[in-house]
C-alpha cells in the first residue's frame, strides 16, 4: 500500500485527531487491574491499542466495546490475571511490549510476549536488565529482543533504578513491577519524560511521588477503576500542525488535544522556529490537561535545537524533520540517537527521505543537520513506519510534483482513517495499491 500525494490547498478548518496511543494503552491496563468498573471514552481504535486489548482479554479481562472509541473494562483487582493459553501478540508496539512486560513479571504464571517482524527486532535489554534486579525471570532472543518468555511465581523486590536514558517506556514498566513489588520502587530519568503512568495511577488511587526526577511508590496498593476520557493524541495533532504551518495560508483548531507537559517539546520546537501556535480552552480531562490548538500558516527559521526538548518530542522528530526541511537556513538536530532503535531508524529513514525530495541531509550518529530549501516530487520509502509514511506525506502537500509514500499500512496502528482527516483540511493524500 502506498500514499499518491498531489501539491495541496490547505486552507481554514476545525478537525478532531484520534485518541491519545500513550493513554489509551495505559488505560486498557491499569483498568485491567483495578477493583471494579473503568469506562473509557475517546479511546484509539488504532492496531497497536487493539493488540493490547486482546492481549488483556487473553490475561482473562473482560473488556467490552459499545462503540470503536468505548471501553468498557471490569477489572479483576491486582492479583487477578489469569494465565494466557498461547503468546500475546503485541503486533508493532513498542509501548505494549515494554508495559506489559513489567505488569507480567509480577504474575503467578508463565507468560510470552512477542510481536511483528519489526518490534522483534527492538531492543528490549533496557527493560530486561531492571526488571532482573527486582527479581524477574526473562528470556529473550541472544540480542536481547522479544520474544520475551518471564517466569512466573517469582516475589519481586523493590529497588531504585537510574535510568541511562529517558525513556517514558522503560519507567513505566519498572513501576507497573512495583505494584507486584515488596518495598518501594523508585526510578530517577535523566530528564523529564511523559508521565501518564504516574498521572493514571494517581487517579485510580495509587499514591506516587515524585521529586527531582525520582518517581516512586509502593508495592501492593489497589487500584480503583475510575471513568477515563481520553484526549486526542498530540502526536497525530503534529502532522496537522505541519500542514497548517506549511500552508500558504491556513488558519486550523485542532480540538481537545492532550498537552501534557511532558508532551509538549513539538510544540515548543516549532514556536522557536517561527510557527504561530497557541493554545484555546484549557482543562483538565481526569489527571491530563487539554486545550484545542490554533495552527496558522508561518515562515519557519532553522537553528540548533535544544537538546533539553528531546525526550519531550521523540516521537514527533519525523515532522520537525520536515519542518526544518521547509525552513530558512539549516537546522541542527543532536542528542536524538534514541531514533535509531523505533519502529525504524528513524535519523536515516527520514534523512533518506528528504534527499530524495531534493533536500540536503547531513546525518550524524545522533542527530542531523538538514538544511532547507524546497521539496521536488519523486518516491520515498517509510520503511514501513508508521510516523515515517505521514510525515513525508505532509511533505508532498506542498511539493513541486506528486510524491509517493510507499509502504504505509502501519499508519493504520496509530491514525486511522488518516488520509479522510488531511482531505477535511484540503490535503490530497490518498491510499493507492499497485494493480
Amino acid at each position: 500500500m502506498r500514499f499518491d500525494v498531489i501539491p495541496s490547498r490547505v486552507g481554514d478548518a476545525t478537525v478532531t485527531v484520534p485518541g491519545d496511543k500513550s493513554v489509551s494503552h495505559r488505560a486498557l491496563m491499569l483498568g485491567s487491574i483495578a477493583e471494579g468498573r473503568t469506562e473509557v471514552s475517546g479511546f484509539l481504535a488504532g492496531e497497536d491499542c487493539l493488540a493490547t486489548l486482546a492481549a488483556m482479554r487473553a490475561l482473562g479481562v473482560d473488556i467490552q466495546q459499545p462503540s470503536p472509541t468505548e471501553m468498557s473494562i471490569e477489572g479483576v483487582g491486582l492479583h487477578g490475571l489469569r494465565p494466557p493459553r498461547a503468546e500475546l501478540d503485541l503486533g508493532n508496539s513498542g509501548t505494549a511490549m515494554r508495559l506489559m512486560t513489567g505488569l507480567l513479571s509480577g504474575q503467578p504464571f508463565d507468560s510470552v510476549l512477542t510481536g511483528d517482524e519489526s518490534l522483534n527486532g527492538r531492543p528490549m535489554n533496557r527493560i530486561v536488565n531492571p526488571l532482573t534486579r527486582m527479581g524477574a525471570a526473562i528470556e529473550s532472543d541472544c540480542d536481547g529482543s522479544p520474544p520475551l518468555q518471564i517466569s512466573g511465581g517469582l516475589q519481586l523486590h523493590g529497588i531504585h533504578y537510574d535510568l541511562p536514558m529517558a525513556s517514558a517506556q522503560v519507567k513505566s514498566a519498572i513501576l507497573l513491577a512495583g505494584l507486584y513489588a515488596t518495598g518501594t520502587t523508585s526510578v530517577t530519568e535523566p530528564a523529564i519524560t511523559r508521565d501518564h503512568t504516574e498521572r493514571m495511577l494517581k487517579s485510580m488511587g495509587v499514591t506516587v511521588t515524585s521529586v527531582d526526577g525520582r518517581i516512586a511508590l509502593s508495592g501492593g496498593q489497589l487500584l480503583h477503576g475510575c471513568n477515563i476520557k481520553v484526549p486526542a493524541d498530540l502526536s497525530s495533532a503534529s502532522f496537522v500542525m505541519l500542514a497548517a504551518i506549511l500552508a500558504k495560508k491556513a488558519d486550523i483548531l485542532i480540538s481537545n488535544v492532550g498537552v501534557n507537559p511532558t508532551r509538549t517539546g513539538v510544540i515548543d520546537i516549532l514556536r522557536a522556529m517561527g510557527g504561530d501556535i497557541s493554545l484555546e480552552n484549557p482543562q483538565l480531562s481526569g489527571e491530563e490537561p487539554v486545550a484545542d490548538i490554533r495552527v496558522r500558516s508561518s515562515e519557519l527559521q532553522g537553528g540548533c535545537v535544544d537538546p533539553a526538548l528531546v525526550s519531550l518530542a521523540i516521537d514527533e522528530f519525523p515532522v520537525l524533520f520536515v519542518a526544518a526541511a521547509s525552513a530558512s537556513g539549516k537546522t541542527v538536530f543532536s542528542g536524538i540517537g534514541e531514533l535509531r532503535v523505533k519502529e525504524s531508524d528513524r535519523i536515516a529513514a527520514m534523512s533518506d527521505g528528504l534527499r530524495n525530495l531534493g533536500i540536503d541531509v547531513d546525518e550524524t550518529e545522533d542527530g542531523a543537520v538538514v538544511h532547507g530549501g524546497q521539496f521536488s516530487g519523486g518516491t520515498v520509502q517509510s520503511h514501513g513506519d508508521h510516523r515515517i509514511a505521514m510525515s513525508l506525506a505532509i511533505a508532498g502537500t506542498v511539493a513541486s510534483e506528486a510524491v509517493l509514500v510507499e509502504d504505509v499500512a502501519t499508519v493504520d496502528t496509530s491514525f486511522p482513517d488518516f488520509c479522510t482527516s488531511m482531505a477535511s483540511i484540503g490535503a490530497e493524500i490518498r491510499p493507492a495499491t499497485d494493480a
